[in-house]
């Protein structure tokens, strides 16, 4: 299997977290890179740089007052006396519809929804070429390969048309998924992170030219709380094109893939002909974050099960954080993709 990924994704060195009410050091890592690659290259992929696509496919995803913020934050941040190494917002508008402020500190808070996902000096720069890299894992589909990984760090599920949160920026799976679209492609977007995809959602939430599938753990107890349940079907043109599947937490292997059963009808009705796997590996039994409970072979069989669906796959990496496992969950899964 190829995969994609650019050095240039190291320069996300974020350094705080606040969980609680306290400051903790990121679990997302650059060292996440390491062991990702080391799990695909495990499973026999064979990495290659993306292509440069420029800001236009981002623009298609993201307002272009977004991707001004975030090219351009950091570098105002620092010029206000006092000010952190990186971009934290301590005030957040109440909705979307007011007036845009001119200080950096406002547009922190407008465009950055908790403190998960500082901006430090190379964050934009990561940013975009982990997004580069996922459209270069849609390019290599279009050209026809049936699976392709992108190691898009930092992930990007989380990531808003105009709103960073939960250590994402660009929405890398979305960004794949429009430029499929506009090869001609219907995609569908299947994320399996042990986090809902909010974001994603958002941004499709009143289309139906792309369906958007999520399994997670239950919301109403876990980040990010106040999206991914099951009554959330999508608004306008979109309704009936977002299905949420929430889980208990704890869920094992087979509950969980019963429930991927369900996910994957919803995909075969939709008449897609390319999935978008927004995989996220933090589903495990010993991920930091404690969602789920599924098993290293459990990846496997998740994936197996995706490529028995026999569409072309552009896999996208999203969660999976720091642990002994997280280098062979990646490896199970991608060789389940290879086996099915």
């Amino acid at each position: 299997m190829k995969a994609i990924f650019n050095e240039r994704q190291w320069r996300h060195d974020p350094k705080h977290f606040m969980a609680n009410g306290v400051v903790l050091p990121s679990p997302e890592q650059p060292e996440r890179i390491a062991r990702l690659k080391s799990g695909a290259e495990a499973a026999g992929c064979a990495f290659a740089a993306p292509s440069d696509h420029g800001t236009g496919p981002l623009a298609a995803v993201h307002t272009p007052e977004y991707l001004v913020f975030l090219e351009t934050i950091h570098e105002r941040w620092r010029r206000i006396a006092g000010a952190s190494d990186e971009v934290i917002p301590n005030i957040h508008p109440d909705r979307r519809d007011v007036s845009y402020p001119r200080s950096a500190v406002g547009q922190a808070g407008y465009h950055q929804a908790d403190t998960a996902c500082p901006i430090a000096e190379g964050t934009w720069e990561a940013a975009y070429w982990s997004a580069q890299s996922a459209l270069t894992g849609a390019d290599l589909v279009l050209g026809g390969a049936k699976a392709v990984y992108a190691l898009s760090r930092p992930p990007g599920h989380h990531a808003f048309a105009d709103l960073a949160g939960g250590f994402c920026f660009l929405n890398n799976a979305a960004i794949a998924a429009e430029h499929l679209r506009g090869q001609g492609l219907r995609p569908a977007i299947l994320d399996v992170d042990v986090h809902h995809g909010n974001g994603t959602q958002g941004i499709f939430y009143a289309r139906s030219d792309v369906l958007t599938v999520s399994i997670h753990a239950d919301p109403v107890r876990f980040y990010p709380f106040f999206w991914g349940h099951a009554q959330e079907r999508g608004e306008g043109a979109g309704l009936g094109c977002n299905l949420n599947l929430p889980l208990p937490r704890g869920t094992t292997d087979d509950v969980y893939l019963d429930t991927l059963g369900t996910a994957l009808g919803r995909i075969r009705a939709f008449g897609a002909d390319v999935i978008v796997v927004a995989l996220g590996l933090d589903a495990h039994e010993n991920d930091p974050f404690e969602g789920l409970a599924l098993t290293t072979p459990g990846f496997g069989r998740i994936g197996a099960a995706i490529a028995a669906t026999g569409l072309p796959l552009v896999i996208v990496q999203e969660g999976g954080y720091l642990s002994d496992d997280l280098s062979a969950n990646l490896t199970s899964f991608l060789g389940g993709v290879e086996g099915g």
